[in-house]
């Protein structure tokens, strides 16, 4: 008789799963087992790991508003917290072509004064939408055209009259009449300043903003050029007089003129050495070794100082009434100037500002 044969281990084991039946467990599975559940329970609850966290980033909601009509223009969405005013005008740009973002001015409050390209939005929000008035600011030029235009004017108007071109001088006229030596030194200083000008605005000075409204630059050549050719006018004139007190007064004058154009540009060195590249000082300037920047001492804006100081003397040096009126004014708009400055420095270096004049170093 054949013998029957037991089934092997694996063979029971699959034929007690293939009936549903529950495999025995060995004594080494059960210890495992048990500790493995220890493990679990002593360890808590598993925390998921940092990498499948999500970062939540709060968006903000910009609501453009005319100023004048209070009308919702459009709303810039999307905006990230760490978006600048200028990001802004890049997309309202988008939305809006027409205006392009140095045309466009951005207030907080409808009265209130326009924000500078550089906010951020996140130091604006009080909640997830902002709100923001919007002025057509018009037509805008670069500050570096700006005054290159304006400056550039003056010196070749001078230069046209120097020569005593036909249409305005009479030729026969010019021939016979001698030309007084101070003629020349008008033209050398009068052409010095304005070339100092053009040189510190391609390489010294440093703008706080990129722009400024086209109807201003036109204001300024208007002033500047009319005033050039009524002054230029005179002093190339076939019977223009010299001074009363001739050789000495023209003298003294052109040795202050030059003095005077000599701090103007020091201190504007001084300046821009002051300043990072966004156009804001960073400490009030204080005096060197170099004497020009002494009166930094006396006056917060020497500039200004040195500025009606050259014109003065050019006034002493023609003894011309164009000139002088010219220098009037220039003295009363730098004076306005100075003392808007001198308010600003006071709020930021008052320490420093505190017991100084703002142009002329007698008033305080």
């Amino acid at each position: 008789m054949l013998k029957r044969q037991n089934p092997s281990a694996p063979e029971r084991s699959r034929d007690l799963a293939a009936d549903g039946g529950a495999l025995p467990m060995s004594h080494n599975d059960s210890r495992s087992f048990f500790n493995l559940s220890q493990l679990v329970l002593s360890a808590g609850q598993i925390k998921p790991s940092p990498a499948l966290r999500h970062s939540k980033i709060t968006y903000f909601e910009v609501e453009i508003v005319d100023v004048q009509s209070k009308k919702q223009i459009c709303i810039v969405d999307k905006v990230p917290p760490a978006s600048t005013i200028l990001d802004v005008k890049h997309k309202f740009h988008k939305t809006c072509p027409q205006w392009y973002p140095s045309r466009v001015g951005l207030q907080l409050e409808r009265n209130g004064p326009f924000l500078k390209d550089s906010i951020s939005i996140q130091s604006l929000a009080v909640s997830s939408i902002v709100t923001l008035y919007f002025t057509d600011l018009g037509q805008q030029v670069g500050w570096t055209t700006f005054f290159l235009t304006e400056y550039t004017g003056p010196l070749l108007i001078y230069l046209l009259f120097y020569v005593r071109l036909s249409t305005i001088y009479d030729q026969v006229e010019s021939r016979k009449n001698f030309r007084h030596p101070v003629v020349h030194l008008a033209c050398f200083c009068h052409c010095l300043h304005y070339i100092r000008h053009l040189l510190e605005t391609l390489f010294v000075h440093k703008f706080s903003e990129g722009h400024t409204p086209l109807k201003n630059m036109i204001k300024g050549c208007a002033f500047y050029w009319g005033f050039t050719s009524w002054i230029a006018y005179y002093i190339n004139h076939p019977r223009y007089t010299p001074p009363s007190f001739g050789h000495k007064q023209v003298s003294y004058a052109a040795l202050a003129f030059l003095m005077c154009e000599a701090g103007n540009h020091f201190i504007n060195v001084a300046l821009a050495h002051q300043t990072n590249s966004e156009g804001n000082k960073t400490c009030f300037p204080s005096p060197t070794y170099n004497p020009f920047t002494w009166l930094f001492l006396l006056v917060s804006c020497p500039n200004y100082t040195y500025e009606a100081g050259s014109w003065i003397s050019f006034t002493v040096m023609t003894q011309t009434l164009p000139v002088g009126i010219f220098a009037f004014l220039m003295v009363i708009q730098m004076s306005l100037w100075a003392q808007k400055k001198h308010k600003l420095y006071l709020k930021k270096f008052y320490p420093e500002v505190r017991r100084k004049a703002a142009m002329i170093p007698i008033i305080f």
